[in-house]
């Protein structure tokens, strides 16, 4: 965990450092006098802002007493390896957010409906169920009203609602660091660090699992956003060590008369044996 703290806080300095006097600050939004009780009304606002599509998250929060809502509408996982076929489908996955304080919001996720088909050597099995739930709270400490800085603490926790064979059945925590850097001409460059507390496959304990993301997006037109992120993720598991990476790509479109309104896919491309070949979804947010 250390040194995924450390090199976040190189990354930070240096473009702190580097790109200081890029861009203009935007006019920062003041919603300190808004809170879960007394929401923000839609003249302060702050733009439009998601965790989706990409795997990556944002440092940003949901205005405080506003709600939101990200889900997959589809999103279907492919993979293939030692001669196992394994699709798994999630029909609808939302994340469901609302806004506490300017700063702050708190979020849960699910999986209505899983299914996991799995073909091995001639037997074939398919399991449908309930996914796991995860709750979440997401704290802004820089960047979150302007600035072209931001980063964000956010710790989870997940319980096992999944059936067997969906889920471990095991409760799980981790922490995320969102961070996110505003560079010239409209271009977006962020980094995730992650480090989970996850059971270990024999049963025996707990061990530590890390991820971190590299990711650019910038605008296309005026209502289109691209992105591209490198996605890679070490598995510390005792009975082997696991590394998966993912080269994915993802599209972003808000209509442009509904600014509280956003339509998103992409693909996610595996770059080893132990990562799916390929993952596809589409997915729709919506701030109220």
């Amino acid at each position: 965990m250390n040194r995924y703290l450390s090199g976040l806080a190189l990354v930070a300095l240096l473009l702190r450092a580097g790109l200081a006097c890029a861009q203009d600050d935007p006019k920062p939004v003041d919603q300190s006098a808004y809170n879960l009780f007394n929401p923000t009304p839609d003249s302060a606002l702050r733009a439009f802002c998601t965790d989706r599509p990409t795997k990556s998250n944002n440092p940003c929060t949901v205005d405080p007493g506003r709600f939101q809502v990200e889900s997959d509408i589809l999103n279907a996982t492919f993979q293939r390896t030692g001669g196992v076929t394994t699709d798994t489908y999630l029909f609808t996955s939302p994340n469901l957010k609302i806004g506490l304080t300017a700063n702050t919001d708190a979020e849960l996720a699910f999986t209505p409906a899983e299914t996991v088909v799995t073909h091995d050597h001639g037997m074939n099995s398919t399991i449908t169920g309930f996914g796991d739930l995860f709750a979440r709270l997401k704290w802004n400490l820089i960047g979150n009203s302007g600035g072209d800085l931001s980063i964000a603490l956010s710790p989870y926790v997940k319980l096992p609602t999944a059936r067997h064979g969906i889920g471990d059945g095991t409760v799980e925590e981790g922490l995320l660091i969102p961070v996110q850097y505003n560079l010239p001409a409209g271009w977006q460059l962020g980094f995730n660090g992650e480090v989970d507390a996850l059971k270990n496959q024999d049963d025996t304990g707990r061990h530590v699992n890390y991820v971190a993301i590299f990711s650019i997006a910038h605008p296309i037109t005026k209502t289109v956003t691209g992105s591209a992120e490198f996605w890679t993720d070490y598995n510390d598991d005792p009975s082997g060590i696991v590394r998966e990476r993912s080269f994915d790509l993802a599209l972003a479109w808000i209509p442009p008369r509904t600014p509280n309104l956003q339509f998103d896919g992409g693909v996610n491309i595996g770059l080893n044996n132990a990562t799916p070949g390929a993952q596809v979804y589409v997915g729709v947010s919506r701030r109220f």
